[in-house]
């Protein structure tokens, strides 16, 4: 017998938009035969969304939870804004988002996850959904966040509903300290994260070959500009170094950001001051940021010929 591999799985998945455990079934009934499989899925009925799985969903909603201690994020998409406001679609996501936190992360262990009321699963709920609702859809990514000892704060921008939105931020903050403060704190920060959009907590957390590659630019910026003609390599290489903490280590690392609610003190300096009032030392373990789409590619799309399409006219010519 054949193994089935994960790979496989996903290229059936990609070929006929069924779920990832009706693939492998197939896989396996047709001992690892892709055709056959795909010929298998087609027949009970289980690739009813493929037609529209080519489709690039980049819209949706951000849906986010977080309680006490613990939170997590999802990202649903669809391929219109439309959909987004859909009554139907943003309870599909209220409910994956709240099924969220026990799958830790894990995108595959949520769409495996049942679905409230007894309806399969949750890739089974948005297949119902797709075929409902008559657009392509996903669940793309989830994060979750969890302290033992303080709180996981949450901020939702460009709000359409409770808990959805276009911009979702989770915050862990360890402390043993007034959670009410802390929780205030917490909400005020992940505000900041929404607004400033840093890479990392600390400098530590920078890899050293972002660093080096930022560091490469600069340098080679240096050496180009005619003002710096006769400069040795080591007063350009001094030069470049202020330009790498100033625009770029600055910028990506959460800790050295300029506070945006304050406008002034560093986020370092905002977290002591939070620290006398909470009562206690305060750190962020951690943080996740979801903008909608974000490093979805979108085809350029010329609406006039979809429409054209859709009612089977010619589209107009252009001038």
């Amino acid at each position: 017998m054949s193994t089935i591999t994960a790979a496989s799985v996903k290229e059936l998945r990609d070929k006929t938009g069924a779920g990832m455990m009706d693939c492998k079934q197939a896989l396996t009934e047709t001992g690892g035969d892709m055709e056959a499989a795909v010929d298998l899925l087609r027949k009970k009925g289980l690739s009813k969304a493929a037609k529209k799985s080519d489709r690039v969903a980049a819209q949706g909603l951000v849906g986010i939870v977080a309680d006490g201690q613990k939170g997590a994020l999802v990202e649903i998409n669809s391929e219109t804004d439309f959909v987004a406001r859909n009554e139907q679609f943003q309870a599909l996501v209220r409910d994956i988002a709240a099924l969220a936190p026990n799958a830790n992360g894990d995108t595959a262990a949520l769409l495996a996850a049942s679905y409230p009321g007894g309806k399969g699963t949750v890739e089974d709920q948005i297949k119902d959904a797709i075929a409902t609702i008559g657009e392509n859809m996903g669940l793309r990514r989830t994060a979750a966040l969890a302290v033992e000892t303080g709180v996981v704060a949450d901020y939702i921008h460009n709000k359409a509903a409770d808990g959805l939105g276009k911009i979702g931020v989770l915050v862990a903050l360890e402390s043993t300290g007034d959670k009410a403060k802390l929780t205030a704190f917490g909400r005020q920060l992940a505000m900041h994260i929404a607004a400033a959009s840093p890479q990392v907590v600390n400098v530590e957390d920078l890899s050293q070959e972002a660093l080096e590659r930022e560091r490469a630019i600069y340098v080679d910026q240096a050496k180009a500009d005619p003002k710096n003609a006769g400069k040795s390599d080591e007063i350009l290489a001094k030069a470049s170094e202020g330009r790498l903490q100033k625009e770029f280590v600055s910028q990506a690392v959460l800790l050295k950001q300029v506070f945006v609610l304050d406008g002034k003190a560093t986020v370092a300096e905002a977290l002591k001051t939070a620290e006398a009032d909470v009562g206690a030392p305060v750190k962020v373990a951690g943080f996740v940021r979801y903008a909608l789409g974000e490093g979805i590619e979108k085809k350029a799309e010329d609406f006039a010929a979809e429409v054209a399409k859709t009612v089977g006219a010619a589209a107009p010519k252009k001038d």
